[in-house]
């Protein structure tokens, strides 16, 4: 059974609810691979990532990260050979092209492993996904990028939607009429299990340009 996890971004740590079905979730802990979203640096390292997973005991005999400076086919080994895949926060647009280049998106959807977005790691894993300036990207003509399509919707994370609520949903009715949109912002997740969807925190859904509040559902 597939499972998928989109977060948003966890100021400290995952609360317990999230943190106890990790536990069940992700029962191989030989190895977990990241994903950088800024992968010409080396200061993109998952260590905040990593922190949320050791505070929920979910730990790993092997830690890999997947940057430039490994070689693609020794990443693509990496992503073949991974228990758990994390796709990390930062530079949504990075990272895309970085998923791109190296052609991972193909064996991502392919593997076993349970696979984590955070932030820009989460809007990727979606199936596409919209880059505004108005969500901060440094752009000034909108477009919709693929991402790498685990689950046949979009997600926005970590953007303050309290307080954008008319941008976002004249942003998104455009994507809204072909796709469910999961937006969220800090401290929640959207968990994919099967064809199970779960709630954490405060997360909306935006379809056919009307948004609705979710019930957390763990």
């Amino acid at each position: 059974m597939k499972t998928h996890y989109y977060l948003g971004w966890f100021n400290n740590f995952f609360p317990e609810s999230l943190g106890r079905v990790l536990q069940e979730d992700i029962t191989d802990r030989k190895s977990l691979t990241m994903i950088s979203s800024n992968p010409s640096t080396y200061e993109d390292n998952g260590a905040t990532e990593r922190s949320w997973l050791d505070q929920a005991g979910v730990m790993f005999e092997e830690y890999h990260l997947i940057n430039y400076s490994v070689q693609k086919e020794d990443a693509q080994r990496l992503i073949q050979n991974a228990s758990v895949i994390f796709l990390l926060g930062g530079n949504t647009i990075k990272q895309n092209e970085f998923l791109l280049e190296y052609e991972l998106s193909d064996l991502i959807k392919k593997s076993r492993a349970v696979v984590i977005g955070a932030s820009a790691g989460a809007i990727n894993m979606s199936a596409k996904w919209l880059c505004s300036k108005n969500f901060g990207y440094e752009v000034e003509i909108s477009s919709v990028y693929n991402g790498i399509g685990l689950d046949d919707f979009s997600v926005l994370s970590h953007f303050d939607l309290e307080n954008n609520m008319a941008l976002l949903q004249d942003e998104l009715a455009s994507l809204s009429e072909e796709m469910n949109i999961y937006a969220s912002n800090k401290d929640c997740a959207v968990r994919v299990k099967g064809d199970k969807i779960d709630i954490i925190g405060n997360v909306y859904l935006i379809s056919h340009s009307k948004i609705q509040k979710l019930d957390e559902t763990l």
